[in-house]
């Protein structure tokens, strides 16, 4: 450096990644001017209740914040996530990515958020309606709180953007499909990090026939092939598919008619019988947590039976998708339960001998990266699943590379933004 000279260091890039459930908030924040890294994680629970819960911590200072309060909405957690923004001195964002649960017929790979976009998104909102309104609502309120920072939409259908014709069709009246009504998917955030991970531990598997189980609170698999979605176990909604913490997973769809009739029940209440008291939940009677449940199955036949409810599910789709695939090559475990429950993948993966599918007890107990036998046909692999990382990657990838500057030059030219 020459005398009297000196290198005034630019400001990280920062991307405020926002991933709303239903009633839950999840966020991160990464910084980074070559590689992003995460700084700030947090979480908002039980909004829409008085005793709503808001925890954060700063990966870097170790710092932590938690507080009890009431949240009617999405919206009003904005003021507390600015505000701890700005004592972990991180105020300033370069863009914020959102998780959108639908993108509907056309909404198919992420875009720079503008007024159009929320037309189309207020345009799906039938589809998604316990998820799409409130996430548009937070795409109005951030753009209140940062007008000149962009935002941007990443859709969780659209990793099965590109499955055949025939895994997207429901087998009702045609003139539904022209309004949009069929086979989505979801998880698509946690699908493409899981397939970008295995192309980069082993790019020929990449290549291969996949089973990607997400498996948390909510569940479902995807079928790849050669890098393509083939196939996948949520349907036009995410209560489809696998029996899931407080979903049905699939259901007689008569079993509407049936509980109109015998008990009067109208399509709210079913509704919200199917999305959020049914399950392990629903089965058990205990809780909606499969740790509460592995815990009381040797003593509570409820609990028992939601257990190999849910494993026996998990095992049939594994064998429907192979089928659609025409064998199969590498298995993948993800999600919470994916990730960390040894005794639910061992039961989930016996009988399944005959897809060459061998587990090793040892790495299997110790969640190694490969759990099956060194011999097996298949591989059976673990890898954690990483949504916040999706939603970083795709909104650098999106508005293109960083500037000299040290903000984000955008690709195209940003016109409407809300």
């Amino acid at each position: 450096m020459e005398r009297g000279k000196m290198t005034i260091p630019r400001e990280p890039d920062r991307v405020l990644t926002i991933n709303a459930g239903s009633s839950s908030l999840k966020f991160a924040l990464f910084e980074g001017q070559d590689l992003l890294a995460r700084r700030l994680i947090g979480k908002f629970e039980r909004i829409g209740f008085s005793d709503a819960l808001f925890t954060a911590t700063d990966l870097k200072t170790k710092r932590s914040w938690e507080k009890h309060m009431a949240l009617k909405d999405h919206a009003a957690c904005l003021p507390l996530l600015r505000e701890v923004l700005g004592e972990a001195d991180m105020l300033s964002v370069h863009v914020i990515s959102h998780r959108i649960v639908h993108g509907g017929m056309h909404l198919r790979e992420p875009r720079v958020v503008t007024e159009e976009l929320i037309r189309e998104l207020r345009s799906l909102r039938l589809f998604a309606p316990e998820h799409l309104p409130a996430e548009i609502a937070l795409l109005s309120e951030f753009s209140r709180y940062y007008p000149e920072t962009p935002q941007v939409a990443c859709f969780d259908t659209a990793f099965h953007r590109d499955m055949p014709r025939v895994s997207q069709l429901l087998p009702i009246p045609r003139r539904y499909d022209e309004k949009g009504v069929r086979r989505y998917g979801f998880h698509g955030l946690s699908y493409s990090y899981l397939m970008r991970e295995l192309q980069r531990i082993d790019r020929e598997a990449a290549r291969g026939k996949i089973i990607l189980a997400h498996l948390g609170n909510g569940a479902s698999m995807a079928a790849v092939k050669e890098g393509r979605g083939i196939d996948t176990t949520m349907a036009f909604t995410p209560a489809a598919g696998l029996v899931m913490s407080t979903r049905t997973g699939d259901l007689d769809p008569g079993l509407m008619a049936y509980f109109a009739r015998a008990e009067d029940m109208t399509a709210t209440q079913f509704n919200e019988m199917v999305n959020k008291q049914s399950g392990l939940l629903g089965v058990s009677e205990l809780s909606s947590d499969i740790r509460d449940l592995l815990a009381r199955e040797s003593n509570d036949v409820r609990a028992a039976e939601a257990i190999a409810l849910f494993c026996h599910q998990a095992r049939k789709w594994i064998g429907a998708l192979s089928a659609a695939l025409g064998g199969l090559d590498t298995l993948i475990f993800s999600g919470g339960i994916g990730e960390n429950s040894v005794v639910i993948r061992k039961r989930i993966c016996e009988g399944l001998e005959f897809l060459g599918i061998e587990v090793d007890q040892r790495a299997n107990e110790t969640n190694a990266p490969i759990i099956s036998k060194a011999e097996a046909r298949a591989i059976v692999r673990v890898i954690p699943t990483d949504e916040e990382l999706s939603l970083a990657e795709a909104a650098v990838e999106v508005l293109g590379q960083r500037s000299e500057a040290g903000s984000f030059k955008p690709k195209i030219k940003i016109e409407g933004m809300v």
